[in-house]
């Protein structure tokens, strides 16, 4: 098999795995989550969002949350427009996530513009934010399905993959946003992917809606990527896709790279310690396989 020996995890919990709670976590309960994930070993993750508290308010307190990230991590931070850049600017953070969707409808509905608007906005930022030294990770959204229009073409999120690497991004991570993906199309897509960018940092992002994430993951890794978002307890959701369940699970992910002999990092205890933390302050109930057994065990 066609497997790497070392897996790197980006966690994002307390920036996509948080943003869909209707009630606010409180900012003291979001940086102890952060310094726990740190704990377990975590070295890259998306800390939180500067966009409109108006339509994430979750995401109110971001300026003070960047500030409570140590050293040594790698804090990345979600801006959507000029505005959140100009945010992120003001702060000591230098890597910064923007994001579109593939499908026309799926951004508008995010926002509210269509996919090429976006880009003619978003590529002169990328352009400023690689002159100052930023990291920039383009966040490809409904880049297999849409739940607006359904079946998304491998060409299209292909197009925009090139036009973000000819923009200058550092790494792209490509989404199944709602969860219908299944691992002969990660393999296809991811294995184009690479055949076409095999200079950049490629990213999968999985949600785990239709419980194909992990067999997913499996497919991308046998394409040749080494790099996966996830969340720990398998928090998210996103706001603008119905029907869209939490991302894949950190400690699942984790148990499952281990056991095949694969190096994240990681140390599950401390990383279940950490979702203890934040199981009080969610609406859901933590359900992933690898939490449960854990917890049962003692």
């Amino acid at each position: 098999m066609n497997l790497p020996t070392k897996v790197t995890i980006i966690e994002v919990g307390p920036r996509d795995g948080l943003q869909n709670e209707e009630s606010f976590v409180d900012t003291e309960v979001k940086k102890k989550f952060i310094l726990q994930l740190v704990g377990a070993g975590i070295k890259e993750m998306e800390v939180t969002s500067f966009v409109s508290p108006k339509w994430v308010p979750q995401m109110r307190d971001a300026a003070e949350i960047v500030q409570a990230v140590p050293a040594g991590v790698k804090s990345i931070v979600l801006a959507p427009n000029r505005r959140g850049v100009d945010r992120v600017m003001e702060t000591s953070i230098n890597a910064v996530a923007v994001f579109v969707g593939v499908s026309n409808t799926f951004n508008k509905k995010n926002i509210n513009k269509p996919t090429k608007e976006s880009m003619e906005e978003l590529i002169p930022i990328i352009s400023e934010l690689k002159k100052r030294n930023y990291f920039v990770r383009a966040c490809i959204s409904t880049a297999f399905y849409c739940p607006y229009e359904g079946k998304v073409a491998e060409a299209d999120t292909i197009s925009l993959c090139r036009e973000f690497a000819e923009a200058g991004v550092d790494e792209l991570s490509v989404a199944d946003t709602i969860g219908m993906a299944v691992p002969t199309e990660s393999f296809s897509l991811f294995s184009k992917i690479k055949k076409e960018l095999p200079e950049l940092m490629v990213a999968a992002h999985f949600h785990d809606t239709r419980k194909t994430a992990l067999a997913n993951i499996f497919a991308a890794l046998q394409a040749g990527i080494d790099r996966f978002d996830t969340s720990a307890g398998g928090l998210g959701g996103c706001p603008f896709a119905p029907g869209a369940t939490g991302n894949v699970a950190t400690e699942d992910v984790v148990y499952m790279l281990q056991r095949m002999g694969i190096d994240t990092g990681i140390n599950l205890d401390k990383l279940t310690e950490a979702i203890d933390l934040i199981t009080p302050a969610v609406s859901r109930p933590i359900t992933t396989g690898y939490y449960q057994l854990a917890r049962k065990s003692n």
